[in-house]
């Protein structure tokens, strides 16, 4: 990396930046697919890894001869 690549037009360090960045935690789209995952929030059908066909079926079959 030359010395210009270094820094932005505005003289911020970019590397110094990126570490920062790694040192930050969680990235906002890491949050909400933590915050997801394990709260079963609304409308986070995206984020989980959940088959809803085999739990639909599950409770069937738990709930087969309750009624």
């Amino acid at each position: 990396m030359t010395e210009n690549e270094k820094y932005t037009i505005v003289g911020t360090d970019i590397e110094a930046i990126k570490e920062q960045n790694q040192r930050s935690g969680l990235s906002y789209n890491e949050a909400i697919a933590m915050i997801a995952k394990t709260t079963g929030g609304r409308r986070t059908n995206v984020y989980s890894d959940t088959n809803a066909d085999e739990v639909r079926k599950e409770n069937f079959r738990s709930n087969k001869g309750k009624m």
